[in-house]
């Protein structure tokens, strides 16, 4: 059984990535790193609990991956590009064989995105993980929640619905035996794409955006709150795969709700100006990215409140009484 310093040099030291403005990296008591004059750092936190995030028995190369995909996310929502990482983890044991999927999954994102390890943590107990990941973005120019504008355009990347349906054949693999609808499903669950290079080219045509952790109508709520308007969505409009259709059996209104509600798709929401249409369009198809128009920024609310979404089917009001993914709504 490996020691913390032994595991640290044989799975976290070996397999980093080496970028040039990390000054003092793993190995001291804190990193250091250089920031590029004229640009802001931009710093994110997620914890992922066995139990809650993954199921303890969860492919650890996928776990590792969906780690620090979460948190690449993060900083996609705000235009930003990944440059560091710190990792913490709470390990039950000295498990070898779990480290070494875990290391392969999150360092094979890493190399892709050129993020370096620069500091972490290793202790036992309870599973869990904690990635803080920093990014660089010029100054001035990052993408928040509070500037949607009325009239603004919304839209998402990707498809969306995916996740959940993954998470529902991952929680009964004990009772059903998985084809390759449902194998397809469970890998879009672990494996998503954070939408860094997307971000990073279309945040100068952008108003607000945040990433699609809890739901898009969840999420989008947060937009409306702090840009203080509200919108309205065409369900019609919502990106679904043909993949959920089939696994669904053609349940267009339940496909619909899952997109809705869907949480850890790690897609991009964002608000931008009509006549943004046709550059973020072009942009898009160069990256070849989905990219869909699904609703629209309002003033004056339905009902009263500023950060309402009102659903539409086509131009057919739909009392949906709809809520995202909440970690402690289900202790209420």
């Amino acid at each position: 059984m490996c020691s913390e310093f032994n595991l640290i040099d044989r799975f976290f030291v070996q397999e980093n990535v080496s970028r040039d403005d990390v000054d003092l990296g793993i190995g001291d008591d804190c990193a250091l790193v250089t920031v590029p004059e004229g640009y802001q750092v931009a710093i994110t936190t997620d914890t992922l609990a066995a139990g809650t995030h993954f199921l303890a028995d969860a492919d650890p190369v996928s776990v590792g991956h969906k780690a620090l995909a979460s948190n690449l996310s993060d900083l996609a929502a705000m235009g930003a590009k990944p440059t560091w990482v710190s990792l913490a983890l709470t390990l039950p044991q000295s498990d070898e064989k779990w480290l070494e999927g875990f290391c392969r999954g999150f360092f094979d994102l890493a190399k892709q995105y050129q993020v370096e390890l620069i500091g972490g943590d290793t202790t036992k107990g309870p599973l869990s993980i904690t990635i803080t990941v920093q990014g660089i973005i010029p100054k001035g120019s990052a993408l928040t929640r509070s500037a949607a504008q009325i009239g603004d355009d919304i839209y998402v990347t990707g498809n969306l619905g995916d996740s959940a349906a993954g998470l529902e054949v991952i929680l009964n693999s004990h009772k059903n035996v998985k084809g390759e609808l449902e194998k397809e499903l469970e890998k879009r669950h672990y494996y998503s794409t954070p939408q860094v290079e997307l971000a990073q080219d279309i945040r100068h045509l952008c108003h607000a955006a945040l990433d699609i952790s809890d739901g898009v109508i969840s999420d989008l709520g947060h937009i409306l709150k702090q840009s203080n308007v509200s919108a309205v969505i065409n369900v019609n409009n919502l990106p679904i795969s043909s993949e959920l259709v089939t696994y669904y059996r053609q349940d267009k209104e339940k496909c619909q709700k899952l997109a809705l509600t869907s949480g850890e798709e790690y897609e991009l929401c964002f608000t931008a100006s009509k006549k943004n249409r046709k550059a973020i369009k072009q942009i898009a198809t160069i990256l070849n990215k989905k990219i869909s128009i699904i609703g629209e920024i309002i003033d004056k609310p339905f009902n009263g409140l500023p950060d309402s979404v009102q659903l539409f089917d086509n131009n057919k009001l739909l009392d949906w009484q709809l809520l995202g993914y909440d970690h402690f709504r289900r202790e209420q």
